[in-house]
């Protein structure tokens, strides 16, 4: 794999690990709404989950619609698909 290639697929490793974590954190603020160290930690990785997300959008287009901007092409549409070589 190329270098940039590999700091593109660990930062997209580290959206899905925090992104886990998010979720994991909602399943459980769904029976325990008033814990405010699990409310603590899930603003925390909400947080770290969108700078993240920035962060590829910055360098190799958006990943979600959370960070895509309407008034750009939709890049992830010419790029390569992951059948061609291409990351998700």
């Amino acid at each position: 794999m190329k270098g940039n290639q590999m700091e593109q697929m660990k930062l997209f490793q580290w959206i899905n690990m925090v992104s886990f974590a998010v979720n994991d954190i909602v399943l459980y603020l769904d029976t325990h709404p008033m814990d405010q160290e699990a409310i603590a930690y899930f603003n925390h990785f909400r947080e770290v989950r969108m700078n993240a997300l920035k962060e590829y959008e910055n360098c190799y287009g958006p990943l979600t619609i959370d960070t895509a901007k309407p008034d750009q092409k939709w890049l992830w549409a010419m790029q390569p698909m992951p059948w061609e070589g291409g990351i998700c």
